[in-house]
């Protein structure tokens, strides 16, 4: 569709419209030794309100997948939403595939932008990262979202058939479509119920504009989450963390939240979500948004309360939260309080 009307780039400048008029603002950050990271971050970034980190998953630009939630959650918090690498404008010379280095990128950007501590949202292939930088950073990660995200799984389950695909590359034609037919695939298994009209025409453009760059890369990227991989080998975090999923996901099927929650215990909680499938963000984004909303903002998870109900010992991470109250609720006037309350927050 060389020269002519491209819907989804018109696409894409309304949801950079939209970022900027929820209060953000795109930047590039040079990392070093050839990596360079897109973020949309606060225009003004606000020390009465704690960070809130979106990662996206495979498919098109963070845009796309987080524009619903932008608006409500920039009320609340500082949102920081980057690219990950081979997505959007971020990119890297280095031969790395891992989520552990897509994490340590990650944290180097927010560290970047000043931001020490952070609440972690992530949707797929961002939920893995998200579980790493957890892992790689626990001082600097306060709550953990995981949605739809199988870092549960073993290098086993393919063999075992829990997939729907038979191989890796199988999956990667699918995840990375090059051809309508493979575009219209991926909505099938990705949605519970998938739009029946799909123009050829505007696949194509979508292909073309968000599919072609980075191919080899994102391929790579798919393979090194499966190689090896076994849930003895994967690290138990110790943030309170909400595990969300589609009941009817058929790219990480469900068993891999259960999976999840038994290798977590009483230290998640799990929400499923009833007629949703994989792409939870954008078949069912005012519940998702409602999930969230009770996790993040309106109460501290019952973990949190148990120990605080029972004069328990609490955490780094408990406390830290528990104080946000406090600030919030010293920011709301002008006294000496909130001095106090923005010495006491920090990015």
């Amino acid at each position: 569709m060389a020269g002519c009307f491209s819907f989804t780039a018109y696409r894409d400048r309304c949801y950079r419209f939209s970022f900027s008029n929820a209060g953000l603002k795109s930047t590039t950050t040079d990392l070093g030794h050839g990596t360079i990271m897109h973020c949309w971050i606060p225009k003004t970034h606000k020390n009465s309100k704690p960070s809130l980190l979106l990662l996206h998953g495979m498919g098109a630009n963070a845009m796309w997948q987080w524009n619903d939630f932008i608006s409500p959650l920039t009320r609340r918090f500082n949102v920081y939403v980057p690219d990950l690498l081979f997505f959007g404008e971020s990119h890297t010379t280095q031969p790395d595939r891992s989520e552990a280095f897509q994490a340590q990128c990650v944290a180097a950007l927010m560290e970047a932008h000043g931001v020490r501590l952070m609440n972690v949202v992530g949707i797929s292939y961002g939920g893995f990262v998200g579980y790493s930088l957890a892992v790689q950073f626990p001082e600097r990660v306060g709550k953990v979202v995981m949605c739809c995200a199988g870092v549960c799984l073993e290098d086993k389950d393919m063999e075992e058939g829990l997939f729907r695909v038979k191989s890796i590359d199988e999956a990667a034609t699918i995840l990375i479509p090059q051809t309508p037919e493979k575009m219209k695939q991926l909505v099938q298994l990705a949605f519970v119920k998938p739009i029946n009209v799909m123009p050829t025409c505007f696949l194509t453009d979508f292909i073309d504009v968000m599919c072609t760059e980075y191919r080899q890369e994102k391929k790579e990227l798919i393979e090194t989450l499966y190689k090896d991989r076994k849930l003895s080998n994967l690290p138990k975090i110790t943030q309170p963390t909400l595990i969300i999923w589609g009941e009817q996901d058929q790219v990480f099927p469900l068993e891999l939240a259960h999976r999840l929650k038994r290798h977590l215990g009483e230290n998640a909680q799990l929400a499923v979500v009833k007629n949703a499938g994989h792409a939870i963000n954008m078949e069912k984004p005012k519940k998702l948004y409602k999930i969230l909303k009770s996790f993040l903002i309106d109460s501290v998870t019952p973990s949190m309360q148990e120990n605080h109900s029972n004069g328990l010992k609490l955490d780094y991470h408990t406390v830290y939260f528990l104080a946000w109250d406090k600030v919030r609720e010293a920011c709301k006037d002008g006294s000496e309080k909130r001095k106090t309350a923005l010495r006491c927050g920090c990015r």
